[in-house]
This record gives C-alpha cells, sequence and structure tokens, in this order.
C-alpha cells in the first residue's frame, strides 16, 4: 500500500485494512471508557455501544461519512447525577433515550425543509474557526490531563508518531498513529522497569508517586466477559435479564429528562461543527450528500440503542477526525471494522485489558498530534474558501468563535454564537 488517498467508498484488501482500523480503536478507546469510568456505568458496556452505534450510523449514511461513534462527553455532569449519586441508572437511560428522540425529532425537520439553508447560513467564516475549536477545545486534555503525566513518555510517542508519518513507507506511513502508540507502550515499560521513572519524576516531567504502567491487570483478566455483569450486581432491582446480559430498565422521570435531554441540542450542533471537519479532510459535500438529516438519524439511534444497552450517548469523534487527516485513508469499510473490533474487545476480557493498561501520557503524545490536525483542517478551511478576514465583520465572528470556543471548551456554544452573528451581523459595503 502507498500513501494515496483512499476515497470513503473503497474496500482494501482487509490484510490492509485490520490495522487501520485498529489504530482507528486505539484512537477513541481512551475517551470512550473514560465517560463510563465518570458516571459509574460500564466502560465495557459503552465499547460494546460504540462499535454497535458506529455500525447503526453507517447502516443509515449508506457508508458515505467515515465517522467513528463513541462515548459524549457532554451528557457527564447529568449522567453522573443520576447513575453515581441518585443510584438510578433507569432514569439516566429513560433520559438518555429522550435525547436520542430528539435528534430523530430534528431529523424529520430537516428531511421535511431540507438541509439547504446549512451551508447558506454557516459560511467559511464560521465553519473554519469551528473546526479550529474542535482541536483547541480537546488541547487542555492532552497536554495538562494526559501528556502532562510523564512528558519523557508523551514527548517520545509524538516523535515516533511523527517519523512514521513522515518517513514511513508502504503500510507504516499510513498507520502511524498504531506505529506510535505500540512504539510508546513498549518505551513506557522499559521506562518503567529499567528503573528510570524515579529520575524522570524528580526532574519534575513526571507526576510524582505515580506508576507509569500496570501489567497486572492483563494476567487476572479473563478471555471472555460479559460487558454487563456489573448492572446485575451494582442495579439489583433496575435491569432485567436476557442470555446472561443484563439491561437497565429505563424511568421516564420529568428530571431526568430536564437534565438529559436538553443537551442533545449541544451535541447536534456539535456533529454539524464533526462533519464540516470530515467534509473538508475528505474534500465532500457530506450536508448535501448523504445529507446532514440522515446523520442526525444515525446518531439518534445510535443514543437510543446505546441507552437501552446502558451505555452512554453516542457522538461522532474528533481523535478519529484526526486519524483520517493524518493517514489520508478515509474509507467507510475501515471505520466499520474497528467497530467490529470494538465490540470484540466489550467481549474478550484481556484484549481490553492490555488497551487500559495503556498509559495516559502515551495518548497524550499522540493526541496532541490528533487534535492539531483538526486545527490546521479549520485553517485549511478558511484559506481554501479564501474567507475575507480583512472584513470587521468576518474578523468578529472569527474573533467571537474562537475565544468563547476555547474559554468555555464547548464547541457546540462556540457554533451557535458563531452562526447568530452571521445572521445578525450586516455585510459590510
Amino acid at each position: 500500500m502507498n500513501s494515496k488517498i483512499i476515497q470513503i467508498d473503497e474496500r482494501i484488501p482487509f490484510s490492509q485494512a485490520f490495522p487501520l482500523a485498529l489504530q482507528h480503536v486505539f484512537a477513541m478507546f481512551g475517551a470512550t471508557v473514560l465517560v463510563p469510568f465518570l458516571t459509574g456505568l460500564s466502560p465495557s458496556v459503552a465499547l460494546l455501544t460504540s462499535g454497535i452505534g458506529t455500525l447503526i450510523f453507517h447502516f443509515f449514511t449508506k457508508g458515505k461519512v467515515p465517522a467513528y461513534l463513541g462515548s459524549s462527553f457532554a451528557f457527564i455532569a447529568p449522567l453522573a447525577l443520576f447513575v453515581t449519586e441518585k443510584h438510578s441508572i433507569g432514569q439516566a437511560m429513560g433520559g438518555a433515550m429522550i435525547a436520542g428522540l430528539v435528534y430523530l425529532i430534528i431529523f424529520l425537520i430537516i428531511k421535511a425543509f431540507g438541509s439547504g439553508f446549512i451551508n447558506k447560513y454557516v459560511p467559511s467564516v464560521v465553519v473554519g474557526p469551528v473546526v479550529i475549536i474542535i482541536g483547541l477545545a480537546l488541547a487542555k486534555t492532552a497536554v495538562s490531563d494526559m501528556a502532562a503525566t510523564n512528558w519523557v513518555v508523551a514527548i517520545f510517542t509524538l516523535l515516533s508518531a511523527i517519523l512514521f508519518s513522515i518517513v514511513g513507507r508502504g503500510l507504516f506511513k499510513v498507520i502511524p498513529i498504531l506505529l506510535g502508540i505500540i512504539s510508546g507502550y513498549v518505551f513506557s515499560i522499559i521506562v518503567q522497569y529499567a528503573g528510570w521513572l524515579p529520575k524522570i519524576q524528580e526532574m519534575g516531567l513526571a507526576v510524582k508517586d505515580q506508576q507509569l504502567i500496570d501489567l497486572s491487570g492483563i494476567a487476572v483478566a479473563p478471555w471472555l466477559s460479559n460487558p454487563t455483569a456489573a448492572y446485575a450486581q451494582d442495579f439489583a432491582g433496575q435491569v432485567f435479564s436476557f442470555a446472561s446480559f443484563h439491561f437497565p430498565v429505563p424511568e421516564f422521570t420529568a428530571a431526568a429528562l430536564l437534565a438529559i435531554a436538553p443537551i442533545a441540542f449541544v451535541t447536534i450542533i456539535e456533529d454539524l461543527g464533526h462533519i464540516f471537519v470530515i467534509g473538508n479532510v475528505t474534500e465532500k459535500d457530506l450536508i448535501k450528500n448523504p445529507g446532514f438529516d440522515k446523520v442526525l438519524l444515525g446518531n439518534g439511534l445510535a443514543t437510543v440503542v446505546a441507552a437501552f444497552f446502558g451505555g452512554p450517548p453516542s457522538t461522532t469523534y474528533g481523535e478519529n477526525i484526526g486519524v483520517l487527516a493524518i493517514t489520508k485513508v478515509y474509507s467507510s469499510w475501515v471505520i466499520r471494522i474497528s467497530a467490529i473490533i470494538a465490540i470484540c474487545l466489550s467481549l474478550i476480557g484481556k484484549l481490553s485489558a492490555t488497551l487500559q493498561s495503556i498509559p495516559s501520557s502515551v495518548m497524550g503524545g499522540i493526541c496532541i498530534l490528533l487534535f492539531g490536525m483538526i486545527a490546521a483542517a479549520g485553517i485549511r478551511t478558511m484559506i481554501e474558501a479564501k474567507s475575507d478576514l480583512s472584513s470587521t465583520r468576518n474578523l468578529i465572528i472569527v474573533a467571537v468563535i474562537l475565544i468563547l470556543g476555547v474559554g468555555t471548551g464547548k464547541v457546540g456554544y462556540a457554533t451557535l454564537a458563531g452562526i447568530l452573528l452571521n445572521l445578525v451581523l450586516p455585510n459590510e459595503s
């Protein structure tokens, strides 16, 4: 395989597609399992529903949008409230199902009136900075929360991925993320077991009194596991069982509906931003074909199904968009293989434990590259569209989106502000 662009509808041989799909799994894994850790849900169920949700999404978008769906961060606070504090997984999942129905309602509205208004009211001067924000809003997570736990490992991983991306040949050139993670993982083992970790910590380049990598979980993990097993014990009386699997009984309460469902409007706007990014990277007008309504339909149904299993609501993932930008492999076939791998991981305990043992600093080094590529794609959008930044009106729109987005870390709020400013500010004569 050479470094040529692999288009969305291309099906490359499985022997080549599998490692490409595997690096998508590595890219999404950390964020996808972090959400259930923070909300009291099952990480294995989140993996299962991310894979199922991605396949549902690809079915309804006819494989024309190479996106991976993972756990949405926007729902963390309300899910944690109902699952962890109120110990009611039923109310949490009931609210999540209604959030999925909000997607379906917006789908019907766009289906009836068309999506032509999106390109009209969301020009490049809005799209560009929104795409930039999608990358920059994740910068703190990549740097402060992940890479800073061990800068030596993070930088080694980052440089490895860059090296494979630039000087790699054949298959190595299109799987730099996977190779970077493997290199960082092996280096982490060396750093810890060769006794280098204390010295790095003394230099202030790593978190003190913290183990870099723990391999013990792999040894004790079972080969086959039931991702829903914990729900039978943790939420006894709130689940029903079928073929050894345990599903939460949804409760549709006003409190859960008001706390969880409205967040769907924020994630819908974030999805819009992600679709613009994917369209920019792949040079396809995905708003027109397959249509943003199909995106909402796929994501809405994926969220409803995730709630049925007891998983967090779904959303398109920026991490995987970064992989697309770096590798130039846009094949939806590869993304679907990654979805199947995720489903298998949720059922194979040792594989899941191996991924969970990857140090956060390794993923931090990788995410610096992934999120940076997304931000760079936003700059490219404005350059290629020849956005007039000598215009005071356009500068105001860009400025507000960037500062609001970076300041709040909320892509949805920044996008909404940009759309409203574009509507109300008069064009300069």
